[in-house]
């Protein structure tokens, strides 16, 4: 098996993009990873795209075939696939994209993560959402994505875990980010009392715990690791990339307050990189509601069961303290486009390991992970990326 590098990016600003189509943003995205590796279209050989439902959300289906030709690769015929797993669809679609050129099957292979949320109403939005969980016996019942991740909030503040300050407090850490990073959709600071205070969606969560709805797209070039600089000195090498399954139904978790896949996949990720946790400088995890940035700090072994939320807190996850998380804004202020997603996390290590992060770098950055999350931890993935 080869070693791969990340050898292009490019991302969109994420947001309410009502002048923008799927095929606007996902060409946009594309064109500036291809130029970001200093190669053309024609030297790529395959392509990944993630996308979780353009079919209700913009009715349209073969979401595969539909950038590859406005790509301008279908008059090739490159092989083009399209990847769904709900919020983890733009990483899973990364990882195969990473085993394609991993056996040689391929050896340019572009990553594109895409979707157009905003086209539909709210209503329809969140029923699309809430079928990421198990549409009979959880979504077909009246429960909510939002309601879901009530259940873990109140779990975790019941048995000590996380108090509801903390929480909170990721959003605070996630705003901080965001109003660092250009793209974002939201580029504003908060305070923890803006949290607290915001308008209920399921008790104990706020608005300000949730991740927005939004439009936009990430995309990414890889190559053999032997290759990489034939086409450019700022390239970074992907370590590993670990998946993992748990059960589609919350209730049928023993623990609801962990992610085991989130665990597993991390473990693994770790051995095949050859590092531990504590190796890690910065990372970027699926907080689509706070609560879950929170598990996935203590999942992944960035901090120990019930500290995690006490460092988020305390400032020690923002840039320039010892565990800078999110620093793109994460979900919660950079947008949840939700294809686009595990994508764009993958750009913004990238950037920090390329030390082209501008105002939220972090310095001297060895080490970067990136967790992401389809429907409540039923698909996740964990990837780890180096600086060479």
């Amino acid at each position: 098996m080869r070693d791969v590098a990340i050898i292009g990016i490019g991302v969109t600003k994420f947001g309410e993009l009502w002048n923008r189509s799927f095929r606007d943003l996902g060409i946009e995205a594309g064109l500036k990873a291809i130029e970001d590796a200093k190669l053309s279209g024609s030297e790529i050989d395959g392509l990944f795209i993630g996308n979780m439902s353009a079919g209700r959300f913009i009715n349209q289906q073969h979401i595969d075939a539909l950038i590859a030709d406005y790509s301008g690769m279908a008059s090739k015929h490159i092989p083009a696939t399209r990847v769904e797993a709900g919020g983890a669809s733009g990483a899973v679609a990364f990882r195969q994209a990473v085993m394609a050129v991993a056996s040689g099957m391929h050896d340019i292979v572009m990553v594109g993560g895409a979707e157009k949320m905003t086209d539909i109403d709210d209503p329809s939005i969140n029923s699309v959402l809430d079928a990421t969980a198990d549409a009979e016996w959880e979504a077909g019942m009246g429960l909510t994505f939002a309601s879901l991740h009530a259940m873990i909030a109140q779990r975790m503040i019941h048995e000590g875990i996380a108090t509801r300050e903390e929480i909170a407090s990721f959003s605070v850490n996630s705003h901080f980010h965001g109003a660092l990073n250009p793209n974002a959709q939201f580029k504003k600071a908060i305070t923890l009392d803006t949290v607290l205070r915001s308008g209920p969606v399921a008790t104990p969560l706020g608005m300000f715990d949730c991740a927005p709805i939004s439009d936009g797209a990430a995309s990414l070039v890889l190559c053999p690791l032997e290759d990489a600089k034939k086409y450019t000195d700022s390239y970074v090498k992907v370590s590993a990339v670990a998946q993992a399954s748990d059960t589609l139904a919350l209730f049928q978790r023993e623990d609801i307050t962990t992610y085991g896949a989130t665990v597993s996949a991390a473990q693994a990720a770790y051995k095949t990189a050859g590092i531990t946790a504590a190796d890690v400088d910065v990372a970027e995890v699926h907080d689509t509601y706070t609560v879950a940035g929170i598990m996935a700090l203590q999942d992944l072994g960035l901090f120990k069961r019930g500290e995690a939320g006490k460092a988020v807190l305390e400032g020690r996850c923002q840039v320039g303290s010892d565990m800078p998380v999110n620093t793109s804004g994460g979900l919660k202020a950079r947008g949840h486009p939700v294809g686009a997603t595990g994508v764009a996390q993958i750009v913004e290590i990238a950037e920090q390991l390329r030390g082209s992060a501008d105002k939220r770098q972090v310095e001297n950055a060895k080490y970067g992970v990136a967790q992401s999350s389809g429907g409540m931890g039923s698909a996740v993935v964990v990837s780890v990326m180096e600086a060479i």
